[in-house]
C-alpha cells in the first residue's frame, strides 16, 4: 500500500511539473494530422523511423499515436534502438514489437534500409530528436533513408524538432568527402545551427538526392532558442545525453574525448561538462582558460573520481565547464582552446598520451570530418588560433548556402 501511495505522489508531481511548464513550441509531430499534412498519410501504409525521443509535449509517443490510428506497418530503429536501451558499442537487432510490427535495425547488420524493408510501406516518417552537432548518427540515418527512399520514389516526411543548442551557432571544421562515415555524412560545420528538417532539405538538394521530401515544421520556434527556452520536456537522446543542457557541452569536449587523453565526464555524473585527469593542476588549468576570455563560457576548478571509463576510480583534477551564454559561445573553438592549453601547460604528459592514442586517430578524424585538426595538433606548438581559423572561409560559404533552407525566423 505504501509503495502505491509513493508511486501516486511521484506521478502527481510529474503531472504537475508538466502542467506548470509554459510550452512555447508546437512540434512537427503535433501538426501531422492538421491540414495540409494529414492528406500526405491518409490511407497510406506508414514506416516510422523513431526512438524514445519521438514524443509530443505531453510525452505521448508518435509511435503510439500512429498505432492508435492503425497506420503503422513497419518501424525502423536507429543507434541505441527504438526504446534507447542499447549502448553505443552494441549493434541493434531486428525484432518484432509487442503487436507484431517488424522493427528493422538501421544500426546493425545494415545501416541502410533495404528494398525488402520497404515492401509494405507507402510513406516514411522520421521523428527523432537531434542534438545539433554533426557527429551524431541519428542525422546520418536520415540521410541514408533519403538516399534509399529516392531510389524507390517513396515519400519521406520529417517531423521537425528544435536544434537544442540553437539555430545560430556555426562553429568547427567542415566535413571533407574522404572522411564521410556514419558519424558524419554531409559537408556542414561541426555545429551547423540547423534543425533536422532544415538539414534534410539541405542534404536532399545540395547532394542532389531528390527524394520526395516533406517537412512538417514547428510553430513558435525561433533560432535564438536553446532547448530549455522551448518549454518542452527533454527525453535523453542516448545514454550520455541525459539533460536538455547536455547538447550544449557535447561539442565542447566530445571531439577531445575520442583521443581518450582526459576524462570528459563519461563514467561520472556530468557527461561532457568537465575534463580532468590525475596529472592536471585544476587551478592552473582554470586560470589559464579563463584568462583567454572566450565568449559565453567559464571554467571552475574541479576534482572528481569517475565510476567507470577513463581514469575509473582515480582522483582527477580539471575544470567544470559552465556555459554562461549559449547564443554567444563557440563550442568547438572552446574545445580547441582546451586542447591548446593542455598541450602548453602539461606538454610532456599530453604529448605522450597523444602519441599512444594512434589507434584512435581514425575515429578522431571522422568526428572532425578532416585530418587537418590532428595534423595541427601533432605538428604545431601553438594550436589554438590555427584550429580556430581552420575552414573559416568554408564556414562563410556554408552560411550563404544554408540560408535558402532555413524555415524559422531569427
Amino acid at each position: 500500500m505504501k509503495v502505491q501511495v509513493n508511486l501516486f505522489f511521484i506521478f502527481l508531481f510529474l503531472l504537475c511539473s508538466l502542467q506548470g511548464r509554459e510550452v512555447k513550441v508546437t512540434l512537427g509531430c503535433e501538426r501531422l494530422f492538421d491540414h495540409p499534412y494529414a492528406s500526405m498519410i491518409s490511407g497510406k501504409r506508414i514506416g516510422l523511423i523513431t526512438n524514445q525521443t519521438g514524443v509530443n509535449h505531453s510525452l505521448i509517443s508518435t509511435l503510439d499515436v500512429l498505432k492508435a490510428k492503425g497506420k503503422l506497418t513497419a518501424l525502423f530503429a536507429p543507434e541505441h534502438g527504438i526504446r534507447g536501451e542499447y549502448t553505443a558499442e552494441e549493434l541493434v537487432p531486428d525484432m518484432l514489437d509487442e503487436e507484431g510490427i517488424p522493427i528493422y535495425s538501421l544500426h546493425g547488420k545494415t545501416f541502410r534500409p533495404t528494398p525488402e524493408m520497404f515492401k509494405n510501406v507507402d510513406v516514411l516518417i522520421y521523428d527523432i530528436q537531434d542534438i545539433g552537432s554533426r557527429s551524431y548518427t541519428y542525422a546520418t540515418t536520415l540521410y541514408y533513408v533519403l538516399e534509399e527512399a529516392a531510389k524507390l520514389h517513396i515519400p519521406v516526411i520529417v517531423l521537425d524538432r528544435p536544434n537544442p543548442i540553437n539555430g545560430i551557432t556555426i562553429d568547427g571544421p567542415v566535413l571533407l568527402n574522404e572522411w564521410r562515415s556514419v558519424v558524419g555524412y554531409i559537408n556542414v560545420p561541426y555545429c551547423h545551427g540547423m534543425t533536422i528538417g532544415e538539414l534534410a532539405q539541405y542534404f536532399n538538394n545540395e547532394y542532389q538526392v531528390n527524394a520526395p521530401l516533406y517537412i512538417v515544421p514547428m510553430k513558435g520556434w525561433r533560432r535564438s532558442m536553446s532547448f530549455e527556452d522551448t518549454g518542452l520536456p527533454w527525453i535523453p537522446t542516448s545514454p550520455n545525453i541525459p539533460d536538455a543542457s547536455t547538447p550544449l557541452y557535447y561539442p565542447i569536449t566530445g571531439i577531445l574525448g575520442e583521443l581518450s587523453i582526459v576524462s570528459i565526464g563519461i563514467g561520472y555524473t556530468l557527461p561532457f561538462e568537465l575534463i580532468g585527469a590525475p596529472w592536471i593542476d585544476a587551478n592552473k588549468l582554470a586560470s589559464a582558460l579563463n584568462s583567454q576570455q572566450f565568449p559565453g563560457v567559464y571554467f571552475v576548478p574541479w576534482h572528481f573520481k569517475p565510476y567507470f571509463g577513463k581514469y575509473a576510480k582515480e582522483v582527477c583534477h580539471g575544470v567544470l565547464i559552465k556555459v554562461t551564454n549559449s547564443n554567444k559561445y563557440l563550442p568547438v573553438s572552446t574545445q580547441f582552446l582546451i586542447l591548446g592549453v593542455l598541450k602548453n601547460l602539461f606538454g610532456e604528459e599530453f604529448n605522450k598520451l597523444l602519441a599512444d592514442a594512434k589507434n584512435r586517430y581514425p575515429m578522431f578524424n571522422k568526428v572532425n570530418g578532416t585530418d587537418e585538426v590532428l595534423n595541427i595538433l601533432l605538428q604545431k606548438k601553438h594550436i589554438v588560433w590555427p584550429l580556430r581559423e581552420l575552414h573559416s572561409q568554408e564556414r562563410e560559404e556554408f552560411k550563404n548556402r544554408r540560408s535558402k533552407y532555413l524555415i524559422y525566423p531569427d
